[in-house]
Parts: C-alpha cells; sequence; structure tokens
C-alpha cells in the first residue's frame, strides 16, 4: 500500500478518521496535507455544524440518512453528537425512525457499516466472516438478529441488520460502550416475507425460512464461533421469531452471558415501570393484577419477569401465576386450547375459574370479567385500548396502570393523551414511543417511555465491566429495581420511568448495581472493590 492509499484508508476508517478535526501535525504525520480543506475544526465545532444540517432536513428518514453518513465515516463525531442531542435523536436513529430504514434497507444500501452476514447456506463461512468483521478488534459485544420478528413489522430477513446496528449505537451513546469492541450481525436464514423474494433488489437469500434441525445447528455454530474467537463475549440477540426466541435463549444462558432483548429486556423495563408506579400508589407488587393483551415472545417474557419478582417477594410460584392473565387472539387463553406455546401454557387459565357461560373472548370481555389492577399491550393491534376498556379498568380501580407497548406509533394500542383524559388523570401511564408531556385539569403528566434503551445498555456495561460469566436472574432483577429507584414518587404527574434525557446518567448508576450483584453471586471474573469505579474505568468517551 502506498502513502496515498494509506492516507485515503485513514479518512476511510469510521473508527480512527476525524475528517477536518486532523491536526496540521496529524496531516503531515499522516500524509493528509492538501487531502482535506485547509481549516482545522474542534470536535464541537463538528458537532454544532451537523447538528445544523440534521435540523435541517424536515422529514425523519432524511435526518436518518444524514446520521448514518456520518456513523459510517466518523464514530467519534456521530457518538458525540448523538449523546448531546440523545432525546431528540433516539426515535431517529432507533425506534420508530429506525422502521422506515429497514424495509428499505436493500434498495437504499451503500455501505455495509462494519456488519457481518451469514448465510445458512454456507456455514463453513461463519468463523472466517466473524473474524473479517472484527479486523482484529478486541470485540466484547455483539448483537445479533435473524430479522424475523423486526419490532411489530414482522420479516425483513437481511434488510433486519439495521436492527442490530442501531441496538449497538445505543449501547455506546447510552453506556459508553467502546464502538470499537461491538460487531452487529445478521444470520439470513431465508424470508417468510413473499414482497423481499420477489424483488431483485433485495440484497438477502431469496428463498423461504429453513427452520428445524438446520436453523438451529446454524445458529450453535454461530454461538460457539462468536464464543470462541471473543473469549468473555456479551451476547445479545434480537428480534427473533415466537418460535425460536425463548428456545434460543434456554439454549445458551447456563452456558455464555447472553440477552435477548425481546424475552428479558422489555420484561425488566416493564418491571421498572410497574416498581416505579407502585412507588407513586404505595401499593404492593403481590397485590396486583396482571392482564397481557398480545401473548407473543414479548408478552410472555414481561409476564415471566413480573411473576419472578413477585416470587422473590414472597408469593409462592402458583400464588403469583395466579395473578396474571394472558389475552390473544383467541381471547383468554385457556390451558385446553392446543394451540398454545411453552411460554402461554405456563399462565394459562382453567375454564373452572370462571362462571359457567363467562365470555372472554375479546379484551374488552376479558377486562370486564377480571377488572385487572395492570394492562399491558404488546399486540401491535392500534387502538386496541379503546375508551371503552379504559373506563371499565378504571370503574375497578384507584390507579390503574395502563401500558401500550406496542411500535412504531401505528401499532400503539392506545395514546397517552387519551389514557389521562379517559381515566380523569388516574391512571399511570408507560408507552413503548416517545409521548410527549399530557397537561390535564391543570398538572403536568409525564409520560415514562417503556424503551428498553433505559436497561439494556447499563445492564450490558455492568456484565461487560464485571466480565460475569453468565447473566443472572439476580442481575436483571437489579438492573430492574436501579432504575425504578430513581423516579421522585412526590412530584405532581410524575412518570412512572425516568426520562430518556438521563439514559447516559442512570446507565451508569444501573451498570454499577448489575457488577455489583455479579460480584455478590461469585460471576465476576474482574476484580474489583468499587463498582462505580469499575464501570466508570470501563467506559469509552467520545473525543479525539
Amino acid at each position: 500500500m502506498n502513502g496515498n492509499e494509506k492516507s485515503y484508508a485513514l479518512l476511510n476508517d469510521p473508527f480512527l478518521n476525524k475528517g477536518t478535526a486532523f491536526t496540521e501535525e496529524e496531516r503531515e504525520q499522516y500524509g493528509l496535507a492538501g487531502l482535506l480543506p485547509p481549516h482545522v475544526q474542534t470536535l464541537q465545532e463538528q458537532v454544532e455544524q451537523a447538528y445544523r444540517n440534521v435540523r435541517a432536513r424536515e422529514s425523519i428518514p432524511a435526518k436518518r440518512h444524514y446520521l448514518m453518513n456520518i456513523f459510517s465515516r466518523n464514530r467519534t463525531l456521530f457518538f458525540q453528537l448523538f449523546e448531546q442531542h440523545v432525546k431528540e435523536f433516539m426515535p431517529i436513529v432507533y425506534d420508530p425512525g429506525i422502521a422506515d430504514s429497514i424495509r428499505n434497507y436493500s434498495e437504499f444500501f451503500v455501505t455495509p457499516q462494519n456488519a457481518v452476514y451469514l448465510s445458512i447456506d454456507r456455514p463453513d463461512q461463519i468463523e472466517k466472516a466473524l473474524l473479517g468483521g472484527a479486523d482484529g478488534r478486541d470485540i466484547k459485544l455483539l448483537v445479533v438478529t435473524d430479522g424475523e420478528a423486526i419490532l411489530g413489522i414482522g420479516d425483513w430477513g437481511t434488510n433486519g441488520v439495521g436492527i442490530a446496528t442501531g441496538k449497538l449505537m445505543v449501547y455506546t451513546a447510552a453506556a459508553g460502550i467502546d464502538p470499537a469492541s461491538v460487531l452487529p450481525v445478521v444470520l439470513d436464514a431465508g424470508t417468510s416475507r413473499r414482497s423481499l423474494l420477489d424483488d431483485p433488489l433485495y440484497l438477502g437469500l431469496h428463498h423461504s425460512r429453513v427452520d428445524g434441525e438446520a436453523y438451529f445447528a446454524f445458529v450453535d455454530r454461530f454461538v460457539t464461533a462468536a464464543e470462541s474467537l471473543f473469549p468473555g463475549l456479551y451476547l445479545h440477540f434480537e428480534d427473533f421469531g415466537r418460535g425460536h426466541a425463548a428456545k434460543l435463549l434456554d439454549r445458551y444462558k447456563d452456558q455464555y452471558p447472553v440477552f435477548n432483548d425481546d424475552i428479558e429486556g422489555t420484561g425488566i423495563i416493564t418491571l421498572a415501570g410497574i416498581l416505579g408506579g407502585l412507588s407513586i400508589t404505595g401499593e404492593s407488587l403481590k397485590d396486583q393484577k396482571y392482564l397481557c393483551f398480545g401473548a407473543g415472545t414479548a408478552g410472555c417474557g414481561i409476564v415471566k419477569r413480573v411473576c419472578t419478582e413477585m416470587e422473590e417477594q414472597g408469593l409462592s410460584k402458583t400464588e403469583a401465576r395466579s395473578r396474571f392473565y394472558l389475552v390473544d387472539r383467541q381471547g383468554l387463553l385457556f390451558d385446553d386450547m392446543p394451540d398454545l406455546t411453552p411460554e402461554q401454557k405456563e399462565f394459562a387459565r382453567k375454564r373452572t375459574e370462571f362462571a359457567p357461560g363467562t365470555d372472554v373472548s375479546t379484551l374488552e370481555k376479558a377486562v370486564a370479567a377480571i377488572h385487572p389492577t395492570i394492562l399491558v399491550g404488546t399486540s401491535t393491534c392500534g387502538g386496541a385500548f379503546t375508551e371503552s376498556i379504559v373506563k371499565e379498568m378504571a370503574s375497578c380501580c384507584s390507579r390503574p396502570m395502563i401500558f401500550p407497548l406496542s411500535n412504531p406509533t401505528e401499532l400503539a394500542e392506545a395514546r397517552a393523551e387519551d389514557l389521562i383524559r379517559w381515566t380523569g388523570g388516574r391512571a399511570l401511564v408507560a408507552t413503548g414511543i416517545p409521548s410527549e408531556p399530557v397537561v390535564y385539569n391543570g398538572v403536568t403528566y409525564a409520560i415514562g417511555q417503556a424503551n428498553n434503551a433505559l436497561i439494556y445498555p447499563g445492564l450490558g456495561l455492568g456484565t461487560i465491566a464485571s466480565r460475569a460469566k453468565l447473566l443472572s436472574e439476580g442481575m436483571i432483577s437489579a438492573a430492574a429495581h436501579s432504575l425504578s429507584g430513581i423516579v421522585d414518587p412526590r412530584q405532581p404527574g410524575a412518570a412512572v420511568l425516568p426520562p430518556v434525557s438521563q439514559l447516559r446518567d442512570f446507565s451508569e448508576t444501573l451498570a454499577a448495581a448489575v457488577a455489583a450483584e455479579a460480584r455478590k453471586e461469585g460471576l465476576n471474573r474482574a476484580e474489583f472493590a468499587d463498582p462505580e469505579q469499575l464501570v466508570r474505568d470501563c467506559k469509552w468517551e467520545a473525543e479525539y
């Protein structure tokens, strides 16, 4: 490689490139003289310039496209910009803005953005591809998806790689995890989306999804290779389908530090929101009656997490399970239904619990029969929490907790302002999408966003910093309690969760709690006396 090639390689390396911030001395040293405009900018000047460019773009897709260009060219600038405007940029960089990007990923493809694309048709390439993607970097965190259940928009195959890239952006912006130590991966096992298979521009495999033994062998080979190539790796599974997510988590959770955001992350953030709500009402978790609408991977994962917490607070397994009701397409789920998943069977009810003739075939009828105190939606059925349903729930509960968690916006079960208005300001609300504060009868109600980004970055940072052998139930519980403890219940209209704008600060607090719990359980491989200092020392700063 000649001098000019090395110079341009530096300018095209997003982990090393400073762009116009290369000093005069660096330009001479690295052969960049004359390859950049002469004025040397500071990082902050670059940030201000980039921010003006973002604001000048009117649509979210246009803003995201500009930001992704910066990400592809200069990680330090991107993350300094993201950190300074985290609340504003989160819905652009991640959900809901990422949904449109995923739908159009193949058509707009320009650069692989340091992701690794693994094909079920070429399992022999897995090890080589992972090494090539790492390119000599010390990989500590890997987010992997197979693209089967992206957000609420379904199977997008290789287009779903953006969800892995986006998740890792949040890890760095929120928790300071070094972007050079992360790797996004997509496992392409095919797709069931006909429009992709018929699209000549689609960049993934053009055949239907492979399942069964071949699928699990593919994932096994990937996990084994990744954990062998990158010792101590923290492995994050994202947006796997209902038939695979729980099985894969169970398959690896006792061998490696692995995390499934849809099962565990959504469960932790929802539990944290419930605990935050209970700190406002002064009630006990053990006295709540929980109704889940949408009993898929996320819904059942939340139920299992909250049930485990009830057991830890003193209820027997049988007593805890009796507090939960699952409603899906069939209505209330009963244990004699033939098509239940293993996760649904665990919480399905017996018909003898209800008087003969009781109709619980719809959400509205189930709410009327059960009178829940907590209603959580993971159904992707937009508008499902109607005024009549909400008022029925509020008639039997002084401070109903109502969490419409589905996203993007058009799939949310209800809007926060409607829930506040329909309950006369009594509802404790968390939403899956960002919601503006609601003013009602002179009180401003802050609306907590049950965004997994409030949890998973700090959880990952604490696990990575302590070099934990596994991610335990105790570490997960420590994360939820740490987050709920940040809520100020004395504030009129207080939110049940802290704001995304404080993400970086409380991610550090959460990480320290997770690291301390890892040490308490003897799972840490890093020796440390002070978990707070351990976490601070582990964080990467976006600076030249």
